[in-house]
């Protein structure tokens, strides 16, 4: 593994949690780096054997994933930032989105990120990878957790009512 490339990327990405989140106390940033840290560690584990084998199974699910992950994400930011009417920085919404894809979903941006790690993961399923994509998930879950918290004590009522009529990653199902 490239140290040098992880204590950079590791760096960068506590200073993203740091500016985006934690100091405008959005305390999902401490979990959210969790998820950013196993992406890029899998992504470190894996460079190596992204088009070795490309019709092999593992890589064909591999690339279903990561392309899958393209939408949510793309969908989810730009309709934040377009209609989330946010204050500095574009996760810190005044209005609540609940057209388009979160219409279906509440955490499009999150399921992206788990999509991600996961066709990364894929890339070679080893026992520390499967690992690393276990604690990808998790994180992923916990942030969100938080995140609702947050967004709860902001819109109040009617995100209680929003969370009532989506699903947090996968419409219909969960």
């Amino acid at each position: 593994m490239n140290y040098l490339v992880l204590i950079s990327g590791t760096i960068l990405i506590i200073v993203f949690s740091w500016f985006f989140s934690i100091k405008e106390k959005r305390y999902h940033g401490v979990t959210r780096f969790f998820v950013f840290e196993s992406i890029l560690v899998l992504l470190l584990l894996n460079y190596r054997v992204w088009f070795r084998d490309p019709f092999s199974l593992h890589h064909i699910i591999s690339w279903i994933l990561l392309f899958g992950s393209i939408y949510p994400g793309l969908a989810g930011y730009l309709l934040l930032k377009r209609k989330g009417k946010s204050e500095q920085s574009f996760e810190n919404t005044t209005a609540l989105v609940k057209s388009g894809i979160y219409g279906y979903i509440r955490h499009p941006l999150y399921c992206s990120l788990f999509l991600l790690g996961s066709g990364i993961m894929f890339k070679d399923t080893g026992n520390l990878q499967l690992i690393i994509g276990a604690i990808n998930l998790v994180a992923v879950y916990l942030t969100s957790r938080i995140e609702e918290k947050e967004m709860l004590s902001r819109f109040g009522d009617s995100y209680r009512q929003y969370m009532g009529e989506t699903k947090m990653f996968i419409p219909k199902i969960f």
